[in-house]
């Protein structure tokens, strides 16, 4: 979603400042509680990733590590927020891998509705490595508590995103290269 995305890249950021001019940085926890709420309203238009009553999830689960921020006064529950985003992201494409359709299958129908069953086995496998990279993503963001308010900061707030974006261009030219070959084995 979206609303995680940029919440994701703002939080961090946030969390720092706050640290670094030596405010209470659990004040985050309000933001969380937004997002939640941003969360919530843009749910009940439905089309989104997580569907039926695990919809609900995301809302409880952010809704929750705000609240506990801000009546605990500890930035933690801020600290967890890129690593449920993470697992959050690994269910999401983990459970589609039981269905019929894969998340990335589902997105790239939006585009190209009659794919060839050597793309929806490609497809399988793209979203097969997006699960290990949220895998990683959400070990390393655990980590990153551990590490220090400054690398947290610096993973969750860039460094994530730059590997996200990295995978993500990565499979684009990778998939722009078995489209060739599958056009041409099909043509020839």
């Amino acid at each position: 979603s979206v609303v995680f995305f940029l919440a994701g890249m703002v939080l961090p950021l946030m969390f720092w400042v706050w640290r670094w001019r030596g405010g209470p940085c659990w004040y985050c926890g309000v933001v969380l509680l937004l997002i939640a709420g941003l969360y919530l309203v843009r749910r009940k238009g439905g089309g989104g990733l997580v569907e039926g009553r695990a919809r609900w999830v995301p809302v409880v689960v952010v809704g929750t590590l705000g609240l506990v921020a801000l009546l605990a006064k500890d930035g933690l529950p801020l600290q967890l927020y890129p690593v449920f985003v993470s697992l959050m992201f690994l269910c999401v494409f983990a459970v589609s891998l039981m269905g019929k359709q894969t998340v990335i299958e589902r997105l790239a129908r939006r585009l190209e509705p009659d794919l060839p069953p050597s793309a929806v086995r490609y497809m399988r496998r793209v979203t097969q490595a997006w699960c290990v990279f949220f895998v990683l993503n959400a070990a390393i963001a655990c980590w990153s508590i551990a590490a220090g308010d400054r690398v947290w900061a610096i993973y969750n707030g860039l460094v994530a995103y730059i590997l996200m974006v990295g995978m993500f261009v990565g499979e684009w030219l990778i998939r722009r290269c078995v489209r060739r070959r599958g056009y041409r084995s099909s043509h020839d």
